[in-house]
């Protein structure tokens, strides 16, 4: 009999930052560091705790038709959301740790009301003036990193997909960006695109 997986993604954190006086607790969570094509994008969600979605957890555990349900559900309860998105030519710039936390703080920035609490998944961030907690696996422990990770990472799906119709061949609606064979193989046939990031190692 296959074992149930543990649920261990829970407002605890949230609930006893708010025991602590903070009204507005963002979770932050990125999505599409490591392709080698399409943009990197970062989710700043602040949610209602007396309406949370039921089964928001890590958005990599969830299959996509449940990510599906869940971004529209978290659109229809939040307080407030907001997206930072930085494109593969800033990525080959300014190089990728920077480029996501760049999409982290345009993601916070955008937030109204602002948050005076976050929870971000993994990255610390400098120059915020918001305290914060960077948790490893946050996407796994905390709701609200949860729910970003799930609006990060349908947006960017969304997104590839409809890259797909631009550059056909690639395969991008499939793999949405990232190093697996059939995106290699379509690499060696068609050469990189204006999505790639060529200072990825396996693009060029």
């Amino acid at each position: 009999m296959r074992r149930q997986r543990p649920q261990t993604c829970t407002a605890a954190l949230e609930r006893e930052l708010n025991r602590l006086g903070y009204r507005f607790i963002a979770g932050v969570d990125e999505v599409g560091r490591g392709a080698w094509a399409g943009p990197v994008v970062a989710a700043a969600v602040i949610l209602d705790l007396d309406r949370l979605p039921d089964g928001l957890d890590d958005s990599k555990r969830l299959s996509s038709s449940r990510r599906e349900q869940l971004f529209r559900a978290i659109r229809e309860t939040a307080r407030a959301i907001a997206l930072g998105i930085v494109d593969a030519r800033e990525i080959d710039r300014i190089h990728i740790l920077r480029a996501t936390e760049f999409a982290m703080k345009q993601a916070i920035q955008g937030l109204r009301p602002r948050p005076d609490f976050l929870l971000i998944d993994a990255v610390k961030l400098d120059d915020l003036g918001i305290p914060y907690r960077a948790l490893i696996r946050g996407d796994q422990i905390s709701v609200s990193i949860a729910a970003a990770s799930i609006i990060a990472k349908v947006t960017r799906d969304r997104l590839m997909r409809e890259y797909d119709k631009l550059y056909p061949g690639y395969g991008f609606a499939q793999h949405v960006g990232y190093g697996t064979p059939a995106h290699r193989d379509a690499l060696a046939r068609l050469g990189p695109c204006p999505l790639h990031r060529l200072s990825f190692r396996g693009v060029r």
